[in-house]
């Protein structure tokens, strides 16, 4: 059975971190659904509006293997102000699936729904300075546990891989890297 990742977008999402590991993840054979946190069609941070697969209220976490929180200002707040994002993602966290996100969302979104307890992550420069429950790392991607956060737009590729090495395992990691010239 395949697993099945959902990847939140919210008005003022950042492009590469949402494309990207759409792109990889559905290479790796994950069945990914975008959800609309306000809407299916949603514009970026640099004005490319994307339509989505479905509205996040259609969302049942018990559906899904894994959640991803692209960054991007103001999308990462966007996805915090959301009570269904921040159910899906202690849903998840609680159920020791896959939590994830990239760039501000750690700091911003994960932050603020309490699941960076104890927890290591990374995020944006200087978005550290929200983190009260983690502890900052400034690798560029971090996993603790059943927690993936990243850096930011030029460690996109990197994330994905991750999250393909954590869903489906590092050979396929290895066969998508080797396929998308990043190794």
């Amino acid at each position: 059975m395949n697993k099945k990742a959902v990847i939140l977008l919210a008005d003022g999402f950042e492009e590469v971190e949402a494309t990207t590991p759409i792109d990889f993840l559905r290479r790796a054979g994950i069945d990914v659904c975008v959800a609309g946190v306000a809407g299916v069609q949603v514009t970026s941070s640099h004005d490319l509006t994307m339509g989505c697969d479905c509205l996040l209220s259609e969302v049942k976490s018990s559906d899904y293997d894994a959640v991803i929180i692209p960054g991007g200002m103001p999308g990462a707040a966007n996805v915090a102000k959301s009570d269904e994002a921040r159910r899906l993602v202690t849903d998840l966290m609680e159920a020791g699936k896959l939590v994830s996100a990239i760039c501000a969302a750690p700091a911003v979104a994960l932050e603020s729904f309490g699941v960076l307890k104890g927890k290591k992550a990374t995020c944006y420069p200087g978005f550290e300075k929200h983190f009260s429950d983690a502890t900052f790392c400034a690798d560029r991607v971090v996993l603790d546990g059943n927690l993936i956060t990243s850096r930011g737009p030029g460690t996109a590729a990197e994330f994905a891989l991750a999250l393909i090495s954590y869903l489906a395992g590092s050979t396929v990691a290895t066969q998508i890297a080797k396929d998308t010239l990043q190794k």
